[in-house]
């Protein structure tokens, strides 16, 4: 099961963040179809925040079709995103680890590293290598 982490000080609206993690989780296979989020109230005991938050984060995900809310049993997750096989993910993610670990060597901070990351992200994608998921109007 996923666990939310709040950022207060982030600028980002509470309930997207919500949304943006439960995404991440989806693209990162940690969630799959069938799971079930933590209802309303785990959510807010674990981050004190307002419950009509985290129903608000689960119905603009219900309405993007990536969960479900099942009356008296919760909200599951019926939808998947990004592509590539799990297997393919492990592999990339273990690269990516040793390259940010490069970076870190020669000096690079976080933000350095994030913005380095889009910009070859963003010429990619420039360059007329749109990902599916680019496609679809779920890109950066």
């Amino acid at each position: 099961m996923v666990e939310f982490r709040i950022d207060r000080r982030s600028g980002v609206a509470t309930y997207l963040q919500i949304v943006q993690q439960t995404k991440q989780a989806l693209r990162l296979g940690l969630l799959e179809p069938g799971d079930r989020l933590p209802t309303a109230r785990e959510v807010v005991e674990a981050t004190a925040i307002n419950p009509n938050t985290v129903l608000k984060a689960y119905r603009e995900l219900e309405r993007e079709g990536l969960v479900e809310a099942r009356r008296g049993l919760g909200t599951f997750i019926t939808g998947r995103l990004g592509g590539g096989g799990q297997a393919d993910r492990a592999t990339l993610r273990d690269e990516l680890t040793q390259w940010v670990a490069r970076a870190r060597t020669v000096g690079l901070e976080q933000d350095d590293i994030t913005a380095l990351f889009s910009s070859v992200v963003d010429k990619h994608d420039r360059a007329g290598h749109d990902s599916p998921a680019h496609d679809k109007g779920e890109g950066a």
